[in-house]
């Protein structure tokens, strides 16, 4: 009897949406009608954010030019040609059926899509033997709980009696394993004499991640291959996980991390073995345990926005779903520079070498997963901007220094609000004796602080995108979130204000707040501004007489 099969190439796994209907589709199908698909439609949004990645890789493989050159060749000589050809591939407006048959059929990848395989996709076959006992289909589950203190928040799942979950489902959180698993103790893994039983962190863990989002998947997944410049040198191979002979050494050192095959796909630091059930329409168990215990190797993922640490390091913003998109639009527009303390995707870096009709129409997909470094999952998100990425420095300077003064503005008035709201409860609740300061005790904030900031960032955000209009009065925008801020802290504190302490301490951080808004907004650099833009604040102008 032949063991089931799953191959990812033809069953329909991926969920899209192609002229307005829903439907699933396999990688094969995907590709070639890239085209016609208007989104993904995966649920599960860090699965969503690895499989993009491994899409990725696949493009550079498959998209070519006319004369049969790949955006993932190695002999590209230099960005400006790089560029060039991928403007190339993408006036050819599809995948060419024969070059996306050509490589899913080639024999070398003879049952590399198959997830039940004996090398199974993405996973590692010789679990079964090295792990003493299975993880348990619920430990593959992102939000089911597991153990005897899980949690039970989406569905009754214990250990002792856990539920088969689809093959296609199952997929979407084997990717997601790989990406963003936890760190700590895991199935132990028998190689040699020593049974380890703790791992790493997957590699995106606890991050958000930015894509250029076109109209249709087929501009999204060739805007989404990154450019491997130095990151890749020309006498390594470069070869994806189901492209390599054999597993990768557990024991052994890291191959060279070159890109972008093994920068997109070949980091994971987890291993992975998904258990079928009959005729491989379920999975009832899997295998998760540690791949390596090498270092991580130094690398930046192309999707992320690098934040500076007060020592000068670069690392991943992390993911918070308490922060709304918008307040990180200033990150991806703005051009790298040593005067920001970030530095923005380098997947945003050649978008602005984009015929103008391409980038103009240009959105954003963020994808996020609020998480500790360890094993605490607090929750996950995704959202799509309007069309902003006209809007580069490289194109409109203006625009994306004044969207970056309005985030600003927002932040340092929301911090304002949080400290006021707290000063204001403090000096009600515990009135200073003439001549001191008010005390702000950190354990007993006070119910004001929470209410207000609530608040206050729905509306900040409408506020952001009213002023980000080209015809809005740039020299308004400090004083109309303070306006904001100011309502917020009055709403919060209500009818205790009839009380004469709570007015008085009220009119103090109004106070605060008032004086948190500049008169003005801060200038525009000078080598960003045309004279004539009616755009501008006139403080801004000055700086070009």
């Amino acid at each position: 009897m032949s063991p089931p099969a799953f191959d990812v190439r033809e069953r329909p796994w991926i969920p899209v949406r192609i002229n307005g209907r829903s439907l699933r589709v396999g990688l094969r199908e995907l590709f070639l009608r890239a085209h016609e698909i208007e989104d993904l439609e995966l649920p599960v949004p860090p699965s969503a954010s690895g499989l993009l990645r491994v899409l990725y890789a696949l493009t550079a493989r498959i998209a070519a030019d006319d004369d049969g050159q790949r955006m993932g060749d190695e002999d590209i000589e230099g960005v400006q040609e790089w560029a060039a050809l991928r403007n190339r591939i993408l006036a050819a407006g599809r995948f060419p059926p024969e070059r996306v048959n050509g490589y899913f059929d080639a024999p070398a990848l003879a049952g590399r899509f198959d997830l039940f395989g004996e090398r199974p996709f993405l996973q590692d076959p010789r679990l079964a033997e090295q792990c003493p006992s299975s993880s348990g289909v619920n430990k593959l589950v992102l939000g089911r709980p597991t153990g005897v203190n899980g949690a039970v928040w989406f569905g009754h799942f214990t250990d002792t009696a856990p539920l088969p979950v689809p093959a296609a489902e199952a997929a979407w959180h084997m990717l997601a394993q790989l990406y963003y698993g936890p760190s700590g103790q895991c199935t132990p893994r028998r190689i040699t004499t020593v049974k380890p039983g703790n791992g790493d962190a997957g590699p995106l863990r606890k991050t958000v991640s930015f894509h250029p989002w076109a109209p249709d998947l087929f501009t999204s997944l060739i805007l989404g291959v990154p450019f491997s410049g130095e990151d890749s040198a020309a006498e390594e191979e470069d070869p994806c996980p189901w492209e390599q002979e054999e597993p990768g050494d557990p024991l052994g050192p890291l191959p060279p991390l070159t890109s972008p095959a093994r920068l997109l796909t070949g980091r994971a630091k987890h291993a992975v073995l998904l258990v079928p059930g009959e005729h491989g329409a379920t999975v009832t168990d899997a295998y998760i345990t540690w791949s390596t215990h090498e270092p991580a190797q130094e690398a930046h993922d192309p999707y992320v926005v690098l934040n500076r640490s007060k020592d000068g390091r670069f690392y991943a913003r992390p993911a918070d779903c308490g922060r709304a998109a918008w307040r990180d639009l200033d990150a991806l527009l703005l051009k790298s520079a040593e005067v920001h303390d970030f530095r923005r995707p380098r997947i945003f870096e050649l978008l602005s070498a984009l015929p103008a009709a391409v980038r103009d129409a240009l959105r954003v997909r963020v994808y996020g997963f609020h998480q500790d470094g360890q094993q605490r999952d607090t929750g996950w998100y995704t959202a799509t901007t309007p069309r902003v990425l006209r809007f580069l420095e490289e194109q409109d300077p203006q625009m994306a220094w004044r969207i970056s003064t309005c985030r600003r503005a927002a932040e340092e008035l929301g911090a304002q609000l949080d400290y006021a709201a707290k000063l204001a409860w403090a000096e009600t609740v515990s009135p200073p004796k003439e001549g001191e300061k008010v005390r702000i005790d950190p354990k007993k904030p006070g119910p004001w602080a929470a209410t207000a900031t609530s608040a206050y960032w729905p509306g900040a955000e409408k506020l952001f995108w009213e002023l980000t209009q080209p015809q809005s009065d740039a020299t308004t925008i400090y004083r109309r979130f303070a306006d904001l801020a100011r309502a917020a802290l009055r709403d919060a504190v209500g009818l205790a204000a009839r009380n004469l302490p709570v007015a008085r301490a009220l009119n103090h951080a109004l106070a605060v707040l008032r004086r948190a808004a500049p008169a003005q907004a801060p200038s525009v650099p000078a080598q960003t501004l045309r004279a004539d833009d009616p755009r501008l604040p006139a403080a801004a102008l000055e700086t070009t007489q």
